[in-house]
C-alpha cells in the first residue's frame, strides 16, 4: 500500500445553514476541514495509507479535529498537542450571482505557533513514498515557513516525491511575501499544481490571452506557463485547473497537465455546485492518487478532474467519493440517475 503524507492546517469550518447570508443566521453547520487535511481524507478514501501531521490544541476541540479525521481511516499518530486555540473560518455560500464569502478567524492557531524541532521528519516519513503541502501553511506564519522548508528537505533526502498546491490565499500573505517563501520551497518539488492566478500572484507567470471567467482558455498559454514554472524551479509536472464561472452556482470545469514535452488536456464538466470549498483540494488528491499508483498520464488528469467535479456535489470540505464512483465518470455516466 502506498503511504502519503499531508503536512497542514485543519480548522473548525462554521457554516451558514443553505444559502443564509451571515447576517440572516441564526446558527452555524459545523464540521472540521482545511487544504492538506482535506487531500488526506480523499486518499485514505482512495485505500492509501494517508498520514496527515499538523497541531492541535490540547482539549476537547482540538479532540474532535483529530476525530473528524480519524472517522475516514486518516493516520493521526503525528498529530501534535498543544498551543491554545484551533483556528475557525466561517463561510457563506452563494449562488446565481452572489458570490460566496469566507472570513477567517485563524490567527495564533496551534500549527502557526508550531517549532521546527517538534517534528520528527525522519520518522515521519519513514517508508513513505509522497509528500504534499499546499501554499497555505508557509503563509501561516515564519514559523510554519520554517518548519514548512524543513519537511521538504528531509522528504527529499530520503526519496520522497514532493507534491505542492501553490494555494495563493490574499487574505495570508502578499504576493511580495508569498514569492519569496514559496520560491525557496520549490526547488525541492516534483509535482506544482495551481491555476493561472496562483502562478500569476506567486511567481509573475502570467497566462496571455485566455480568461477562465470568460469561457476563454487558450490551452498554449498554460503550456508556457508550465514551461516557465519547469525551467525556474525543476518541476517534473505541472498541472493547473480551469474554473469558468459562469455564475457562483453553476462552473465548468477541466484542467492540462504538462510533463515538459506535452500537454494533457481533460475533458470539461459542466457541474451545478452544492459546495466548492475543497475544490482544488479534492483535485490533487485525485491527481496524486492517480501519480503515486502509477496510472498513464491522462487517465490520472481524468481521475482529478472527476473526483473534483463530483466534490463539487458534495456538502463539507472533504471528498467523500469512491475509486468505482470516480471511474464510473470517467466513463461518461455522469446522468446522475438513481442508481437501484
Amino acid at each position: 500500500m502506498k503511504k502519503v503524507v499531508t503536512l497542514g492546517e485543519i480548522m473548525l469550518r462554521l457554516s451558514t445553514p443553505g444559502y443564509e447570508r451571515f447576517v440572516q443566521a441564526d446558527g452555524f453547520d459545523a464540521c472540521y476541514g482545511g487544504g492538506e487535511a482535506n487531500v488526506c481524507v480523499s486518499l485514505a478514501n482512495y485505500g492509501l495509507d494517508a498520514r496527515f501531521v499538523t497541531k492541535v490544541p490540547k482539549h476537547e476541540i482540538g479532540q474532535s479535529a483529530v476525530n473528524a479525521l480519524r472517522k475516514f481511516g486518516v493516520d493521526t499518530s503525528y498529530i501534535l498537542r498543544g498551543g491554545d486555540r484551533l483556528g475557525i473560518y466561517f463561510l457563506e455560500t452563494g449562488a446565481s450571482q452572489r458570490a460566496s464569502k469566507v472570513i477567517y478567524d485563524r490567527a495564533h492557531a496551534a500549527i502557526a505557533e508550531a517549532n521546527a524541532s517538534e517534528f520528527n521528519w525522519k520518522e515521519i516519513f519513514a517508508g513513505v513514498d509522497w509528500f504534499h503541502f499546499t501554499g497555505i501553511t508557509p503563509a501561516l506564519s515564519d514559523q510554519a515557513a520554517e518548519f514548512t522548508l524543513e519537511a521538504c528537505k528531509a522528504a527529499k533526502e530520503m526519496g520522497v516525491t514532493i507534491s505542492v498546491d501553490i494555494n495563493y490565499r490574499k487574505k495570508l500573505w502578499t504576493p511580495e511575501r508569498a514569492g519569496e517563501v514559496m520560491s525557496k520551497l520549490m526547488p525541492y518539488v516534483d509535482v506544482c499544481i495551481g491555476n493561472e492566478e496562483d502562478a500569476e500572484m506567486v511567481f509573475g507567470v502570467h497566462a496571455a490571452d485566455t480568461d477562465v471567467t470568460k469561457g476563454e482558455i487558450n490551452h498554449a498559454a498554460y503550456e508556457e506557463v508550465a514551461k516557465q514554472l519547469i525551467e525556474r524551479f525543476g518541476f517534473k509536472y505541472v498541472a493547473s485547473t480551469l474554473r469558468e464561472s459562469y455564475s457562483a452556482s453553476d462552473n465548468g470545469w477541466s484542467a492540462v497537465l504538462y510533463d515538459g514535452k506535452k500537454s494533457y488536456v481533460s475533458k470539461k464538466y459542466d457541474v451545478r455546485i452544492v459546495d466548492r470549498v475543497g475544490g482544488g483540494d479534492s483535485f490533487a488528491s485525485g491527481l496524486i492518487y492517480g501519480l503515486v499508483t502509477e496510472m498513464q498520464l491522462q487517465d490520472a488528469l481524468e481521475f482529478a478532474v472527476a473526483a473534483s467535479a463530483l466534490k463539487h456535489t458534495i456538502s463539507g470540505d472533504a471528498n467523500l467519493v469512491s475509486i468505482d464512483e470516480v471511474e464510473t465518470l470517467t466513463k461518461g455516466d455522469g446522468s446522475g440517475r438513481v442508481q437501484r
